[in-house]
């Protein structure tokens, strides 16, 4: 059977999954009763909750006698270290670009990945049914972007569909039938050329390892494009690390491979397919699997390096323990080791004191998903606030950039451009009308200057605008940037929190908390209206007399607390304080909860 293996990349929210979701319904990889999620394909809680990608997944359809292989990669260049080794295992790509949108920044980051792995991208225009929708701007934008991603003029000559995803259409011209995918079926068959890797059917059998899983029947799975010879249940194979070192000699316990939502057992897997294999306890992402004669090991995709560190340390406060099983710093790093594992854009370093783990990754939102998914699993965690990752060259202390794209009604415009140049020392690249009101705002800011900036920007822009950002390069550290302007209201007192205590606290500034929650004392309850660190009593009741005058005791409104989510508490926080991470609460603290050691630490510092 003829094989073909593709990526589908794109920018957040151009569509990706919904256009996977109706190849698999239109190649009848489903029958006709069958009762499909939306979004099929992202199967993992918080991808359904947030409407993102987050890990890369494989599915297969057929059509016409031939099989193509089909992997929905992350939008988010947090997630880039998933479609870095992605892109390694195909052949082909297309590339979804909104036809109002035009490409952003992810379809920058995922394209040049693209384009320095050789492969020729399809380019299809999603959403042209939309009334904003401009296919002919983003169709010359997309050229301009191959053009300056340095494309060959083989990739230059694209080919273009247009589509509606969410319709179920493709067509090769704007005014086309628009039934059906049938055009991008037969533009993938076309165009994308068959895996190479047919020719080596005959020699020794290798892959390099793509993705790592764990099923709790079989044990671990490591899934990848098989590059030479064929692979039988019950084989013998060793796996090589990057530097050619046998890490284990295995048997194959299993082969699985795509077909539609689900993996099959097969028997024997052929050079070119993508499939899956089970039997190995340790070989792990970009190791070599391959028969006991091969030697040498595959190139792997170099992964580009995180940006910043987070500490995660045990839960230390007077709450520990009441929500979570899952406390101890033994436990926590078994899981952080595990989750490093599998994602090769994170890494785990132990502190000195055995408490606390410095983990290192790409942005606040991976941070995020790794913190939000440890905290359902049952995990209490205090994390402190994102520290950005430097390195000296040439004895000159150098700092991450990352290029801002952000779409803003033109009224808000100053206001946006003033943050970002002015208090966080950012560069203006390039400022220009986008249309029915809108600018376009494109500079690089440093990574410090971008940690906690999402919810300002959000109110600056009265939740209108919109904000993406992709790492650029390294510049001299920019000096000091301001950090958050207001202090904070901090309890002095351990109990639970009096509706009227809240009510009196109410003009020194804004609640974090509800009346009746648990407090205790350095946990953080408010933010203060002036710029420094306040200490209040949230316990302290009304003095009740035996007096009674008219008026004294109406009942007490109070103003809606403020609720964060996690990633804006982590972005809130300064370096003195910490989240507290359990099931079921988030809660902001000083690192210190004793006043007499904060003064004490403030002043050594």
């Amino acid at each position: 059977m003829d094989i073909r293996n593709i990526a589908i990349i794109a920018h957040v929210d151009h569509g990706k999954t919904t256009l996977v979701d109706e190849l698999l319904k239109q190649s009848g990889a489903f029958r006709e009763n069958q009762s499909v999620a939306e979004r099929a394909m992202d199967s993992n809680d918080i991808e359904r909750e947030r409407g993102i990608t987050i890990l890369a997944k494989c599915t297969s359809v057929e059509w016409k006698g031939t099989r193509i292989n089909i992997v929905d990669t992350p939008g988010h260049a947090d997630f880039g270290g998933e479609v870095e080794r992605i892109l390694s295992m195909v052949d082909g790509v297309v590339l979804l670009v909104d036809a109002a949108e035009g490409p952003m920044p992810q379809t920058k980051f995922v394209t040049s990945k693209a384009l320095a792995l050789g492969l020729r991208p399809i380019v299809v225009l999603n959403k042209v049914d939309k009334p904003d929708a401009e296919p002919d701007r983003a169709l010359d934008e997309c050229f301009d972007l191959f053009a300056n991603l340095g494309a060959n003029d083989q990739q230059l000559d694209f080919p273009h569909l247009y589509a509606s995803g969410r319709n179920g259409w493709c067509d090769n011209d704007l005014d086309g039938p628009r039934k059906n995918l049938d055009a991008l079926f037969e533009l993938v068959v076309k165009h994308v050329e068959a895996p190479k890797q047919i020719e080596n059917a005959d020699k020794p059998f290798s892959m390099i390892a793509t993705t790592l899983g764990a099923d709790p029947f079989i044990g671990r799975i490591l899934t990848g494009r098989v590059e030479t010879g064929t692979l039988k249940t019950g084989d013998t194979l060793k796996a090589l690390s990057r530097d050619g070192e046998k890490i284990e000699q295995f048997r194959v316990s299993k082969i699985l491979a795509f077909r539609g939502l689900s993996q099959q057992p097969i028997d024997e897997a052929i050079a070119g397919d993508i499939v899956s294999v089970a039997g190995m306890t340790e070989a792990t992402v970009a190791d070599t699997l391959c028969d006991t004669s091969i030697d040498l090991p595959l190139f792997a995709q170099p992964i580009d390096p995180p940006t910043i560190s987070v500490l995660f340390g045990i839960n230390d406060s007077p709450l520990a323990g009441r929500d979570g099983k899952k406390v101890q710093s033994r436990v926590i790093r078994e899981r952080l080791m595990k989750e490093a594992e599998t994602n090769v854009a994170i890494k785990v370093e132990d502190t000195p004191g055995g408490e606390a783990f410095i983990v290192s990754g790409r942005g606040e939102l991976q941070m995020g998903v790794l913190i939000e998914n440890m905290r359902r699993e049952g995990f209490e965690l205090s994390i402190s606030r994102p520290q950005v990752i430097f390195k000296t060259e040439g004895g000159v202390r150098m700092e991450p950039v990352e290029e801002v794209t952000i779409d803003v009604d033109d009224e808000y415009t100053g206001a946006v451009v003033e943050k970002i140049t002015g208090v966080r020392k950012g560069d203006l690249v390039s400022m220009n009308p986008g249309g029915n009101g809108k600018t376009r705002i494109i500079a690089h800011v440093p990574s410090r200057g971008l940690i906690g900036y999402h919810g300002e920007f959000l109110t600056d822009t009265r939740g209108s605008g919109i904000m993406n950002r992709i790492f650029h390069g390294w510049t001299e550290h920019k000096g000091a940037i301001q950090g958050r302007r207001q202090g904070v209201l901090v309890s002095i007192e351990d109990g639970t929190a009096v509706a009227y205590a809240l009510w009196n606290l109410e003009e020194r500034g804004k609640m974090f908390i509800n009346p009746q929650q648990p407090v205790y004392q350095g946990m953080i309850i408010g933010e203060h209206s002036r710029d420094n660190d306040l200490e209040v009593n949230p316990l302290k009741g009304k003095k009740l007399t035996n007096v009674r005058a008219s008026g004294t005791d109406e009942a007490v409104r109070l103003t809606p607390p403020v609720q964060m989510s996690l990633e804006q508490a982590i972005a809130y926080i300064d370096d003195d304080e910490l989240v507290e991470v359990t099931p079921n609460a988030v809660r902001l603290r000083k690192r210190y909860l004793d006043p007499h050691e904060r003064k004490r630490m403030a002043k050594a510092s």
